[in-house]
Protein backbone atom coordinates (compact mmCIF):
# COMPACT_ATOMS: atom_id res chain seq x y z
CA UNK A 1 0.00 0.00 0.00
CA UNK A 2 1.42 3.34 -0.88
CA UNK A 3 2.39 5.26 1.98
CA UNK A 4 0.06 8.33 0.96
CA UNK A 5 -2.77 6.37 1.23
CA UNK A 6 -2.80 4.91 4.47
CA UNK A 7 -2.03 6.81 7.54
CA UNK A 8 -0.37 5.29 10.43
CA UNK A 9 -2.59 3.33 12.54
CA UNK A 10 -3.37 4.12 16.51
CA UNK A 11 -5.03 2.34 18.77
CA UNK A 12 -8.34 4.26 19.76
CA UNK A 13 -7.46 4.47 23.73
CA UNK A 14 -3.96 5.96 22.65
CA UNK A 15 -5.55 7.99 19.79
CA UNK A 16 -8.71 10.21 21.84
CA UNK A 17 -9.80 10.63 25.08
CA UNK A 18 -11.72 7.98 26.79
CA UNK A 19 -15.38 9.83 26.16
CA UNK A 20 -13.89 9.74 21.93
CA UNK A 21 -12.75 6.45 21.78
CA UNK A 22 -16.09 4.97 23.91
CA UNK A 23 -17.92 6.90 21.45
CA UNK A 24 -16.16 5.05 18.08
CA UNK A 25 -15.86 2.29 19.87
CA UNK A 26 -19.89 1.74 19.82
CA UNK A 27 -20.40 3.17 16.79
CA UNK A 28 -17.73 0.40 15.14
CA UNK A 29 -19.81 -2.04 16.97
CA UNK A 30 -23.53 -0.65 16.06
CA UNK A 31 -22.06 -0.90 12.35
CA UNK A 32 -20.38 -4.44 12.47
CA UNK A 33 -23.96 -5.59 14.04
CA UNK A 34 -26.01 -4.67 10.94
CA UNK A 35 -23.51 -5.46 8.59
CA UNK A 36 -23.70 -8.86 10.18
CA UNK A 37 -27.35 -8.99 10.49
CA UNK A 38 -27.82 -7.79 7.08
CA UNK A 39 -25.52 -11.16 5.66
CA UNK A 40 -27.41 -13.66 7.72
CA UNK A 41 -30.94 -11.83 6.91
CA UNK A 42 -30.82 -11.19 3.25
CA UNK A 43 -29.75 -12.71 0.19
CA UNK A 44 -28.58 -11.99 -2.38
CA UNK A 45 -26.85 -9.47 -1.00
CA UNK A 46 -23.92 -6.64 -2.84
CA UNK A 47 -22.57 -3.38 -0.99
CA UNK A 48 -22.35 0.06 -3.16
CA UNK A 49 -18.53 0.99 -3.31
CA UNK A 50 -17.79 4.70 -4.09
CA UNK A 51 -14.13 4.80 -3.16
CA UNK A 52 -14.65 7.71 -0.67
CA UNK A 53 -14.11 7.95 3.02
CA UNK A 54 -17.33 7.02 4.40
CA UNK A 55 -17.74 3.74 1.81
CA UNK A 56 -14.12 2.78 2.81
CA UNK A 57 -14.65 2.86 6.44
CA UNK A 58 -17.62 0.97 5.77
CA UNK A 59 -15.81 -1.76 3.52
CA UNK A 60 -13.36 -1.68 6.69
CA UNK A 61 -15.60 -2.82 8.88
CA UNK A 62 -17.20 -5.34 6.67
CA UNK A 63 -13.47 -6.67 6.18
CA UNK A 64 -13.44 -6.81 10.12
CA UNK A 65 -16.80 -8.37 10.41
CA UNK A 66 -16.06 -11.13 8.39
CA UNK A 67 -12.70 -11.93 9.67
CA UNK A 68 -10.86 -10.25 7.33
CA UNK A 69 -12.98 -11.32 3.87
CA UNK A 70 -15.56 -9.91 2.60
CA UNK A 71 -18.36 -12.32 1.70
CA UNK A 72 -20.38 -10.48 -1.30
CA UNK A 73 -19.95 -8.52 -4.01
CA UNK A 74 -18.99 -4.66 -4.38
CA UNK A 75 -20.54 -2.50 -6.80
CA UNK A 76 -18.87 0.45 -8.27
CA UNK A 77 -21.14 2.79 -10.51
CA UNK A 78 -18.75 3.88 -12.83
CA UNK A 79 -19.64 6.88 -15.36
CA UNK A 80 -16.12 7.28 -16.56
CA UNK A 81 -15.96 10.77 -15.43
CA UNK A 82 -14.50 9.59 -11.34
CA UNK A 83 -10.92 11.57 -11.05
CA UNK A 84 -7.92 9.81 -11.98
CA UNK A 85 -6.89 9.77 -8.35
CA UNK A 86 -10.05 7.53 -7.45
CA UNK A 87 -9.39 5.01 -9.95
CA UNK A 88 -6.08 4.69 -9.09
CA UNK A 89 -6.80 4.19 -5.47
CA UNK A 90 -9.31 1.32 -6.95
CA UNK A 91 -7.04 -0.86 -8.74
CA UNK A 92 -4.48 -0.61 -5.95
CA UNK A 93 -7.22 -1.75 -2.90
CA UNK A 94 -8.91 -4.51 -5.37
CA UNK A 95 -6.10 -7.26 -5.30
CA UNK A 96 -4.25 -6.19 -1.90
CA UNK A 97 -8.09 -6.76 -0.01
CA UNK A 98 -8.86 -9.31 -2.53
CA UNK A 99 -12.45 -7.79 -3.04
CA UNK A 100 -14.69 -8.99 -5.64
CA UNK A 101 -15.50 -5.94 -7.00
CA UNK A 102 -18.35 -5.56 -10.23
CA UNK A 103 -17.42 -2.93 -12.14
CA UNK A 104 -21.11 -1.44 -13.89
CA UNK A 105 -20.68 1.23 -16.80
CA UNK A 106 -23.48 3.53 -16.38
CA UNK A 107 -25.54 5.18 -19.33
CA UNK A 108 -25.30 8.16 -21.27
CA UNK A 109 -26.23 11.48 -19.81
CA UNK A 110 -28.26 11.84 -22.91
CA UNK A 111 -30.54 8.99 -21.74
CA UNK A 112 -31.16 11.08 -18.41
CA UNK A 113 -34.68 12.43 -17.46
CA UNK A 114 -33.90 15.72 -19.48
CA UNK A 115 -36.19 17.98 -17.11
CA UNK A 116 -33.28 17.69 -15.09
CA UNK A 117 -30.99 20.69 -14.31
CA UNK A 118 -27.53 19.61 -15.98
CA UNK A 119 -25.45 18.48 -12.72
CA UNK A 120 -28.49 16.17 -11.31
CA UNK A 121 -29.07 14.88 -14.95
CA UNK A 122 -25.47 14.08 -14.56
CA UNK A 123 -25.77 12.30 -11.26
CA UNK A 124 -28.92 10.33 -12.37
CA UNK A 125 -26.70 8.01 -14.41
CA UNK A 126 -25.75 6.26 -11.09
CA UNK A 127 -29.48 5.65 -10.37
CA UNK A 128 -29.57 4.30 -14.07
CA UNK A 129 -26.66 1.99 -13.82
CA UNK A 130 -28.08 0.60 -10.04
CA UNK A 131 -30.99 -0.09 -12.00
CA UNK A 132 -29.90 -2.27 -14.75
CA UNK A 133 -28.03 -4.00 -11.72
CA UNK A 134 -30.79 -4.57 -9.70
CA UNK A 135 -32.86 -5.60 -12.78
CA UNK A 136 -29.91 -8.18 -13.69
CA UNK A 137 -28.68 -9.71 -10.93
CA UNK A 138 -31.78 -9.75 -8.92
CA UNK A 139 -30.16 -8.37 -5.28
CA UNK A 140 -32.31 -8.40 -2.40
CA UNK A 141 -30.01 -6.27 -0.49
CA UNK A 142 -27.57 -3.23 -1.81
CA UNK A 143 -25.54 -1.80 1.08
CA UNK A 144 -24.76 1.86 1.09
CA UNK A 145 -22.25 3.66 3.18
CA UNK A 146 -24.54 7.19 3.54
CA UNK A 147 -24.56 9.19 6.54
CA UNK A 148 -27.76 11.27 7.79
CA UNK A 149 -25.56 14.25 8.99
CA UNK A 150 -24.48 14.29 4.77
CA UNK A 151 -27.80 15.85 3.37
CA UNK A 152 -31.24 16.81 4.67
CA UNK A 153 -33.24 14.28 2.69
CA UNK A 154 -30.94 11.55 3.69
CA UNK A 155 -31.87 12.55 7.35
CA UNK A 156 -35.10 10.71 6.90
CA UNK A 157 -33.63 7.35 5.89
CA UNK A 158 -34.07 4.17 8.22
CA UNK A 159 -31.30 2.07 8.55
CA UNK A 160 -32.82 -1.30 6.37
CA UNK A 161 -35.21 0.55 3.79
CA UNK A 162 -37.48 -0.64 1.24
CA UNK A 163 -36.98 -0.17 -2.56
CA UNK A 164 -39.49 -0.81 -5.57
CA UNK A 165 -37.78 -2.81 -8.23
CA UNK A 166 -37.21 0.26 -9.78
CA UNK A 167 -35.68 1.81 -7.48
CA UNK A 168 -38.11 4.35 -6.04
CA UNK A 169 -38.15 5.43 -2.30
CA UNK A 170 -41.19 6.78 -0.44
CA UNK A 171 -39.98 8.32 2.44
CA UNK A 172 -43.17 8.77 3.95
CA UNK A 173 -43.84 5.12 4.51
CA UNK A 174 -41.20 3.33 6.10
CA UNK A 175 -40.88 0.66 8.81
CA UNK A 176 -40.25 1.32 12.05
CA UNK A 177 -37.02 0.32 13.70
CA UNK A 178 -37.12 0.29 17.51
CA UNK A 179 -34.04 -1.36 19.98
CA UNK A 180 -32.48 -2.55 16.95
CA UNK A 181 -34.75 -4.69 15.20
CA UNK A 182 -34.94 -4.24 11.61
CA UNK A 183 -37.74 -5.61 9.28
CA UNK A 184 -36.29 -7.44 6.45
CA UNK A 185 -39.07 -9.66 4.96
CA UNK A 186 -40.58 -7.66 2.13
CA UNK A 187 -42.57 -8.65 -0.82
CA UNK A 188 -41.40 -9.98 -3.72
CA UNK A 189 -40.27 -6.86 -6.23
CA UNK A 190 -38.82 -5.44 -3.43
CA UNK A 191 -34.87 -4.87 -2.33
CA UNK A 192 -33.84 -3.40 1.02
CA UNK A 193 -31.31 -0.37 1.08
CA UNK A 194 -29.07 -1.21 4.14
CA UNK A 195 -27.24 1.80 5.50
CA UNK A 196 -24.74 0.51 8.33
CA UNK A 197 -22.92 4.14 8.40
CA UNK A 198 -26.19 6.71 8.99
CA UNK A 199 -25.61 7.27 13.11
CA UNK A 200 -22.02 8.58 11.73
CA UNK A 201 -20.93 12.17 11.24
CA UNK A 202 -18.23 13.23 9.33
CA UNK A 203 -15.93 14.14 11.63
CA UNK A 204 -16.18 10.16 13.46
CA UNK A 205 -15.96 9.27 9.74
CA UNK A 206 -11.96 11.07 10.01
CA UNK A 207 -11.46 10.34 13.52
CA UNK A 208 -12.07 6.02 13.49
CA UNK A 209 -10.12 6.82 10.00
CA UNK A 210 -7.03 7.99 11.74
CA UNK A 211 -7.40 5.91 14.98
CA UNK A 212 -7.90 2.32 12.30
CA UNK A 213 -5.15 3.67 9.51
CA UNK A 214 -7.58 2.97 6.69
CA UNK A 215 -6.52 3.69 3.31
CA UNK A 216 -7.97 6.97 1.54
CA UNK A 217 -8.04 8.76 -1.77
CA UNK A 218 -5.30 11.37 -1.66
CA UNK A 219 -7.54 13.96 -2.71
CA UNK A 220 -9.37 14.69 0.70
CA UNK A 221 -5.90 16.17 1.78
CA UNK A 222 -4.80 19.83 0.84
CA UNK A 223 -2.83 21.24 -2.05
CA UNK A 224 -2.21 24.20 -2.99
CA UNK A 225 -5.02 25.25 -0.54
CA UNK A 226 -7.73 23.23 -1.83
CA UNK A 227 -9.08 19.83 -1.03
CA UNK A 228 -12.07 17.86 -1.80
CA UNK A 229 -14.55 17.26 1.24
CA UNK A 230 -16.83 14.85 -1.01
CA UNK A 231 -15.55 12.84 -3.87
CA UNK A 232 -17.73 12.24 -7.04
CA UNK A 233 -17.12 12.61 -11.04
CA UNK A 234 -15.16 14.95 -11.98
CA UNK A 235 -17.68 17.31 -14.22
CA UNK A 236 -19.83 17.96 -11.35
CA UNK A 237 -17.74 18.03 -7.85
CA UNK A 238 -15.12 20.32 -7.30
CA UNK A 239 -12.19 20.71 -4.33
CA UNK A 240 -13.04 23.61 -1.42
CA UNK A 241 -10.91 26.19 -0.03
CA UNK A 242 -8.75 24.59 3.00
CA UNK A 243 -5.39 24.36 4.12
CA UNK A 244 -5.94 20.66 6.09
CA UNK A 245 -3.30 18.37 4.45
CA UNK A 246 -3.36 16.14 7.32
CA UNK A 247 -5.84 14.19 8.92
CA UNK A 248 -5.64 16.11 12.54
CA UNK A 249 -5.61 19.10 10.72
CA UNK A 250 -9.14 17.96 8.61
CA UNK A 251 -10.48 17.02 12.28
CA UNK A 252 -9.96 20.27 13.25
CA UNK A 253 -10.88 22.40 10.64
CA UNK A 254 -14.47 20.39 10.87
CA UNK A 255 -14.75 21.33 14.52
CA UNK A 256 -14.89 24.73 13.54
CA UNK A 257 -15.96 24.84 9.59
CA UNK A 258 -19.47 26.30 8.90
CA UNK A 259 -18.77 25.36 4.87
CA UNK A 260 -20.91 22.40 4.11
CA UNK A 261 -19.48 18.49 3.37
CA UNK A 262 -21.49 19.08 -0.04
CA UNK A 263 -20.15 22.49 -0.40
CA UNK A 264 -18.36 21.07 -3.71
CA UNK A 265 -21.31 19.15 -5.25
CA UNK A 266 -22.90 21.28 -7.84
CA UNK A 267 -26.26 19.58 -8.27
CA UNK A 268 -26.62 20.48 -4.57
CA UNK A 269 -26.51 24.18 -5.86
CA UNK A 270 -29.64 23.55 -8.69
CA UNK A 271 -32.94 24.00 -8.00
CA UNK A 272 -34.13 22.80 -4.44
CA UNK A 273 -35.69 20.07 -5.18
CA UNK A 274 -32.82 18.53 -7.21
CA UNK A 275 -31.63 16.01 -4.72
CA UNK A 276 -35.17 15.07 -3.37
CA UNK A 277 -35.96 13.77 -6.82
CA UNK A 278 -32.80 11.58 -7.65
CA UNK A 279 -33.29 10.09 -3.94
CA UNK A 280 -37.16 9.12 -4.49
CA UNK A 281 -36.02 7.92 -7.90
CA UNK A 282 -33.56 5.85 -6.92
CA UNK A 283 -30.27 7.49 -6.26
CA UNK A 284 -27.79 6.72 -2.98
Amino acid sequence: MAATLAPERTNLADAFDDDTAAHLAELEARTIYILREAYARVAPLGMLWSIGKDSNALLWMARKAFFGRVPFPLIQLDTGMELPEVYAFRDEIVPAWGLDLRVEHCPPEEDMDPTLPPATRAAARKTEGLRSVLARDKYRGVMVGIRRDEQATRAKERVFSPRALDGAWDFRNQPPEFWDQYKTDFPEGVHVRIHPLLHWSEIDIWRYTKAEGIPVVPLYFARDGKRYRSLGEKNITFPVASDAATIDEIIAELMVTRVSERAGRTMDKETEDSFERLRSSGYM
